[in-house]
């Protein structure tokens, strides 16, 4: 097989993944509804035909972009539950900050959640799927973290052990006030954290919050992704 020929092969194999990166700036753009397959197909060089060939309706393509943006993120974020070391706390604390910082402030992380909010009535499949597939298994991953801090006696026994989205829902909070006011209405979003964090050790510490909070404070490694 020559080269141009192989070229050929990765360019046809790439085809779907442009697509659905070219969606997405679409229906960010505009919407659901006032997005127009042509304007996707010439995002990425190619005939509105192109992408039937590879989706059969807009439908299609909405739902298959949701799943395409989001896989990248979820992945990232459970490596980085994963490698968390050290002290509970310091675990509590890097874990908020990368949420926040990651999830919160992430463009596709705020288009995903405008995606699901504004379309989940159209899609209703997709909305569960998307629990499914990535809010279910993240919820365990901190599931298993505060049971561990149960076990190594740095937390107690709490009921947060049965509702993990505890820890998750202000980052969900801050990026749907983010969605709602833009810049009109700021949070400073260190402070945020900050009393996120006094909150949470207050309720799951043996021995309360900490009375220096810069002892628990982890530094948060930067993402390896971002859209501009």
């Amino acid at each position: 097989m020559n080269a141009p020929t192989k070229a050929r092969m990765r360019r046809k194999a790439d085809r779907p993944g442009e697509i659905l990166e070219a969606a997405f700036e679409e229906f960010a753009k505009h919407g659901y509804a006032a997005t127009r397959l042509e304007d996707v197909a010439k995002r990425v060089g190619v005939t509105k035909g192109t992408i039937y060939f590879y989706f059969e309706t807009k439908e299609r393509v909405f739902d298959e972009m949701i799943r395409h943006v989001s896989r990248p993120i979820f992945d990232e974020v459970t490596s980085f539950v994963a490698a968390l070391e050290g002290p509970f706390g310091v675990r509590l604390r890097a874990l908020l900050d990368f949420l926040f910082r990651f999830i919160a402030e992430e463009r596709v992380g705020r288009e995903v959640m405008r995606f699901l909010i504004a379309e989940g009535a159209r899609f209703p499949d997709l909305v569960e799927r998307h629990h499914r597939e990535f809010l279910v298994p993240f919820l365990e991953r901190l599931r298993e973290m505060i049971a561990a801090g149960i076990k190594a006696g740095e937390f107690r026994a709490t009921p947060a052990l049965r509702y993990p989205e505890l820890i998750f829902s202000p980052a969900l909070l801050l990026n749907v006030w983010w969605l709602l006011f833009d810049d009109r209405h700021q949070i400073d979003v260190k402070m945020f954290i900050d009393a996120q964090f006094d909150l949470l050790m207050d309720g799951l510490s043996m021995g309360g919050l900490e009375s220096e909070p810069k002892r628990l404070s982890a530094k948060l490694p930067r993402s390896g992704r971002s859209r501009a």
